[in-house]
């Protein structure tokens, strides 16, 4: 059995995969050998972004038994092809959980404390007592409740706001959330709340999400924060409304094209924090999705269930705790 990997591993973690499956022979493909090593994979583990991946011929071959991506994020491989196919698809959702809620909150404070204005004025040498916003006792909205949106909550839980959060699949509602809603409330969901935070996968429902419609109905002083797919987001509508004083701020680490254009008009908003999309990276990255991935590898050794089956209609796993 072939075991093909495209995300940046090391000897130790071949040998870890290795040992997870007696008898395999584990590839490490990287970004420029996947277009090629994929076609003779049995098991596909990692997210290709650099060189495209010929799907279709890959379904056609009908040799490849699993894919389990390296991301949350599944619209690197949920293509039409494997779509219809019977590959069963494994996302990473809740592995990076602590490192995006930490970048989450970068974001978030980073925003409300104001801190592009006083880094402009720094590099102006400018010691000027500015306006603040606070994050304690505000109604904070989690759009995507999965294994990041279940982190974020409860990091957030003491700030002694209200949170609601929305879902494809709200049950097993946690302390962590004052209110767990379906996610046909989403648009109830934006106009309500102080604090937007998206954190939900790109798919035919999410994808454009918050646009001019939407955002018009936020209030004035909210603020939106995106560690999700910058494709939620239709930037064009958020620049006027920034502009137009209808939204209080924007922080993303995610772009709607990545790179973000130099012409793009949100580096000079004001309002606005980017950061080139680093919310996943964390000392620990490569150590976790191996561990989560060998776990994965045990499991099928073992005809257990898969942790993070996505229904790949939908385009995410239905959240199961772990």
């Amino acid at each position: 059995m072939n075991i093909v990997l495209c995300y940046p591993v090391e000897p130790k973690h071949i040998a870890q995969i290795e040992a997870a499956a007696p008898g395999s022979t584990v590839i490490n493909a990287g970004q420029q050998g996947i277009p090629e090593a994929i076609l003779e994979a049995d098991i596909f583990c990692g997210h290709a972004k650099e060189r495209p991946v010929p799907w279709d011929e890959v379904v056609r071959r009908g040799r490849l038994q699993w894919i389990q991506s390296s991301a949350a994020g599944l619209d690197h491989c949920l293509v039409p092809s494997v779509v219809e196919s019977g590959i069963p698809v494994t996302s990473a959702s809740g592995v990076l959980a602590d490192q995006v809620a930490e970048q989450t909150m970068a974001l978030l404070a980073g925003l409300l404390r104001g801190l592009p204005t006083f880094f402009r004025a720094q590099q102006k040498r400018e010691f000027i007592r500015r306006p603040t916003r606070d994050l304690h006792r505000k109604t904070i909205g989690i759009i995507g409740f999965g294994g990041n949106g279940r982190r974020l909550a409860e990091v957030l839980r003491p700030y002694r706001g209200k949170i609601i959060a929305t879902d494809w699949f709200p049950t097993d509602k946690p302390d962590t959330v004052d209110e767990l809603w379906p996610a046909a409330r989403n648009e109830e969901l934006i106009a309500a709340c102080d604090i937007l935070i998206l954190a939900a996968p790109l798919t035919g429902d999410t994808r454009g999400m918050i646009n001019a419609r939407t955002l018009a109905t936020m209030k004035p002083s909210a603020v939106l924060i995106n560690v999700a797919r910058g494709k939620l987001v239709v930037e064009k509508d958020l620049v006027v409304a920034l502009n137009d004083g209808k939204l209080a701020g924007f922080a993303t680490d995610v772009t709607e094209v990545e790179p973000l254009a130099q012409e793009s008009p949100l580096w000079d908003l004001p309002s606005v924090i980017i950061t080139p999309h680093v919310g996943g990276q964390s000392q620990w990255r490569i150590d976790d999705m191996t561990e989560f991935f060998c776990e994965n590898l045990r499991r099928r050794t073992q005809n257990l269930p898969l942790l993070n089956l996505v229904d790949k209609r939908l385009g995410f796993p239905a959240w199961t705790p772990r």
